[in-house]
């Protein structure tokens, strides 16, 4: 096939075709609206430089095309999965730095994942972790940040600093959600893909006119700026909290893998290889969290926009992987992002971590779990109760609890009647 794009619906441009540069630079622009919204979002809850997480986004997405010879289209962008355990060591009072460290060790744990699924195949990941567990821990993700965005959005919460109702808080929190939720039901295209994007433009409006945003930042930032390189630091209890969230990106990134698949015609987990595709972000978020940037994953929005154009090319894809590490030195655009108020980010929130818990109940839904039989039921029970119950396991200095507990028992009740099936005393077939 040629470089030229039809109007034919049914034409599209392969993974490996490239594009001339008139259209590659628009469509990766567009690429990069797609993920902006989301992938910005994580790293202002962190209370991090987002500039410099866009630039590791960047420099992730180029490295994964690398790894996966060019051969898969995904842009990498900030994971929502370790939001629930970030801020709980916030709350514990760890700093950023030391919470890096978690990052560092998810990303060895999802490379060396990586290796050992490349000769022994996804199925004891399965195992330990069959759908009426997944299912639970991924909502559970969600379900524990609920206190989180009303406190943002300007809700008064149990054991929140803010105990009335913030008036102009809530005004614009709400004017963002209802932007998002009017954007996801009413708008059709591309449009529709950036519903997070447009619901910050529209809050981050609201906000100005009720007084929340102060531009002396923007005003003093230079036009050019380096990333704001910061190096981990190491805490055992900060990896503990950190690490079980890497299976539930795991699985994140093997549904998206397995849809970009079905997009583009071909078998990526085949060829280049599943393992290739789980080291690549593997890597990637070992340099993000050695640095100072935030775990990746492949990124929803963008297989959406593929699906959109029919332009597949991996070209395009780390175009936009370009432009956000251009972004990366952008002063003006650190502070504009930096200005963003709380009740916008609490806005989306309302959305955003409703949709993370919802994804847990789909699981269920997806992959037929049968809560007939007493295994599903048993699984699924449990880990709600330890994931949002409040209950801690402390040994030492180590504090577990919410998704991280969840997730070891999880594990020992999968091993568990893994052992009883073996020995064949379940009362119920697997």
């Amino acid at each position: 096939m040629n470089n030229k794009l039809s109007n034919n619906e049914h034409d599209f441009v392969d993974v490996t075709e490239k594009v001339p540069l008139r259209r590659a630079i628009p469509l990766s622009i567009q690429h990069l609206f797609a993920m902006f919204g989301a992938s910005v979002l994580v790293p202002l809850i962190f209370r991090v430089d987002p500039t410099t997480v866009l630039f590791f986004n960047g420099v992730g997405t180029l490295l994964y095309a690398f790894i996966t010879r060019k051969k898969i289209p995904a842009y990498l962008g900030s994971s929502f999965a370790f939001i629930a355990p970030v801020l709980s060591l916030y709350n514990q009072g760890y700093d950023f730095q030391t919470i890096q460290g978690g990052f560092v060790a998810a990303g060895v744990a999802f490379s060396i994942i990586a290796i050992i699924v490349g000769y022994t195949g996804m199925g004891w990941i399965n195992k330990l972790f069959p759908p009426a567990a997944m299912g639970a821990i991924i909502a559970i993700i969600g379900l524990e940040l609920a206190g989180n965005a009303a406190d943002m959005a300007g809700f008064p919460v149990g054991g929140s600093n803010s105990p009335t109702l913030n008036t102009t808080w809530v005004i614009v929190s709400m004017v963002t959600l209802i932007t998002v939720i009017l954007c996801n039901v009413l708008l059709k295209g591309f449009l529709k893909v950036i519903p997070i994007l447009i619901g910050v433009v529209v809050g981050y409006i609201t906000a100005y006119f009720m007084g929340l945003v102060d531009f002396n930042s923007v005003n003093n930032a230079s036009f050019f700026a380096t990333p704001n390189i910061k190096l981990a630091h190491f805490n055992i209890n900060a990896i503990l909290t950190i690490l079980p969230a890497t299976f539930v990106v795991i699985a994140e990134h093997v549904g998206h893998l397995k849809v970009t698949s079905s997009i583009v015609g071909k078998d990526l987990t085949k060829d280049p290889g599943l393992h290739k595709s789980l080291l690549g972000d593997g890597l990637s978020t070992i340099i993000s969290g050695m640095f100072g940037s935030v775990p990746t994953t492949t990124y929803g929005e963008n297989i959406g926009v593929m699906a959109l154009t029919k332009v597949y090319s991996v070209y395009v894809i780390c175009g936009a992987g370009l432009i956000s590490i251009i972004l990366g030195f952008s002063g003006k655009m650190s502070a504009l992002i930096s200005t963003i108020p709380t009740p916008v980010i609490g806005g989306v929130s309302f959305l955003l971590f409703g949709t993370i818990a919802t994804s847990g109940l789909r699981t269920f839904i997806e992959e037929k779990v049968d809560f007939a039989k007493s295994r599903n039921l048993i699984l699924t029970s449990v880990i709600f109760i330890v994931g949002l119950s409040g209950i801690k396991l402390t040994l030492g200095n180590m504090e577990m609890k919410g998704m991280g507990l969840a997730t070891i028992v999880a594990i020992v009740l999968s091993i568990s009647f893994i052992i009883f099936d073996k020995l064949g005393i379940m009362n119920e077939t697997e």
